[in-house]
């Protein structure tokens, strides 16, 4: 997700989105925030990526908040933050270089070939000094773990793909905005339908930067399919699911007329669109409110949010999230402080009601959501009693994701490529985009050639 959204780890509490709220890719922060030494007690230094940057105020004053309250409680630690973020074109320069930070935040999609390359160090030891080790999910720490259950990261946020939707696009085409569809029959109705009612795009895909083929996964996913097989060594894209969701979209483009005309797309560019009320629905993320409302100044209460649309043989929805892992080069002493940071950045606020509280106050007050729904990678964590400590300061309008939380509870939920996702994703773009942008566009064709090109890019 760090390559996708502007704002990268999806997790229940507002505060742990925040663990890598900032663009992706660019430099060093030429004014980093940094916590000082204050005491002579084992004092170590860590560098934390994902800094939100000056343009993006109430992000930048909550991690700073969150700072000094690192700070009061462990004295001894000097955090530096830094809007360094990970991107996989210039990730093996900055480790190589020592311009990586101590503590990176990348996609569940990750860790693997990260722990395969020996890029991330062993924090197996600094898990068991912090008392962390037993709080985590099994299930979500797999996703960093070798063969041999040593621990290389943590995962900090948790997301499963829904219906990203308009009320009032819904309202004004005559559509209840309390009842988005459930399948995807019902999607290419409905956009149909605020397509004719109100001009703009009923339904928008993502395209490029890899988005194409991640949602041209996650509609194969919900309708049965998948993308690879079991042991992620060869590309299924021949299967019907894919083919079927293919077809839906080249449809929707081309015989109901209601995708719009916009087909170059990525998260951004289609929460703009989506914010300015020139789309009614796309596949997205929790997180995606907090970029139309906070950032692009949507309506919050515009903001509707469904479940993963299912095929005729449902499927479930695709679910992903964000580990941080630790620099390699890190010594002992700065895994821990590392462990110590992400426990207390991200993880605390779901733990301790009086640490969700203040982090809710902090958010609230610096015009964050509190309240955006998502999946927890911690043991024993109610997002009901994490509602209930922070009611005072939930500022979302939580009744617009019914649909959305209903389901996430009991859809099933599959993970993205274990092997080399980006890269399937990216053989995928070109091929959602000709489907969207030639009518005589030839699938079979089409996931032929991709297949054979991932299939390549999985046997090395």
């Amino acid at each position: 997700m760090t390559r996708r959204l502007p704002t990268a780890a999806i997790a229940a509490a507002a505060l742990v989105s925040l663990a890598a709220c900032s663009s992706g890719g660019g430099g060093a922060s030429t004014t980093p925030s940094v916590v000082a030494v204050t005491t002579n007690s084992n004092p170590v230094s860590i560098v934390i990526s994902n800094q939100p940057p000056a343009g993006n105020p109430a992000d930048l004053k909550s991690f700073q908040a969150k700072l000094v309250a690192f700070h009061t409680k462990y004295p001894n630690i000097t955090v530096t933050g830094s809007e360094i973020a990970w991107d996989p074109q210039t990730f093996a320069a900055q480790l190589a270089g020592g311009q990586l930070p101590t503590v990176v935040t990348v996609p569940f999609t990750e860790p693997q070939s990260l722990i395969t390359n020996k890029q991330a160090a062993d924090i197996t030891g600094a898990l068991k000094a912090v008392g962390l080790t037993d709080k985590l999910n099994p299930s979500a720490l797999k996703v960093a773990q070798d063969s041999s259950g040593h621990v290389f990261g943590v995962p900090v946020g948790a997301y499963a793909l829904g219906l990203v939707y308009n009320r009032d696009l819904f309202t004004k085409a005559g559509l209840d905005p309390d009842k988005p569809p459930t399948t995807w029959d019902e999607v290419r109705a409905a956009a149909k339908t605020i397509s004719e009612k109100t001009g703009v795009a009923g339904y928008s895909q993502m395209t490029t930067s890899n988005t194409g083929g991640w949602m041209l996964g996650a509609g194969t996913y919900s309708r049965g399919g998948a993308l690879t097989n079991p042991d992620g060594t060869k590309a299924v894209f021949d299967d019907q699911p894919m083919k079927d969701q293919l077809s839906m979209l080249h449809d929707m483009r081309w015989t109901d007329k209601s995708m719009g005309s916009s087909f170059i797309l990525d998260v951004q560019s289609i929460s703009k669109d989506f914010a300015a009320g020139k789309v009614g629905m796309f596949i997205g993320t929790p997180i995606i409110y907090q970029l139309a409302v906070t950032i692009l100044g949507m309506d919050k209460t515009s903001f509707g949010m469904g479940s993963m649309p299912q095929g005729s043989t449902p499927g479930g929805s695709m679910s992903g999230g964000a580990v941080q892992f630790v620099n390699p080069s890190a010594t002992d002493d700065q895994k821990v402080a590392a462990v110590k940071w992400i426990t207390f950045f991200s993880l605390d606020g779901q733990l301790d009601q009086a640490t969700a509280v203040a982090d809710a106050k902090v958010a609230a007050t610096a015009g964050l959501p509190v309240g955006l729904p998502g999946l927890s990678t911690l043991t024993n964590v109610n997002t009901d009693t994490y509602l209930g400590w922070v009611k005072d300061q939930v500022n979302v309008p939580v009744k617009n994701f019914t649909g959305y939380t209903a389901s996430v509870n009991t859809i099933k939920l599959n993970p993205e490529p274990a092997k080399k996702a980006q890269d399937v994703y990216a053989k995928l773009d070109p091929v959602v985009q000709e489907v969207l942008t030639k009518q005589d566009a030839d699938i079979p064709s089409l996931l032929s050639s991709a297949t054979t090109q991932v299939n390549a890019l999985l046997g090395r």
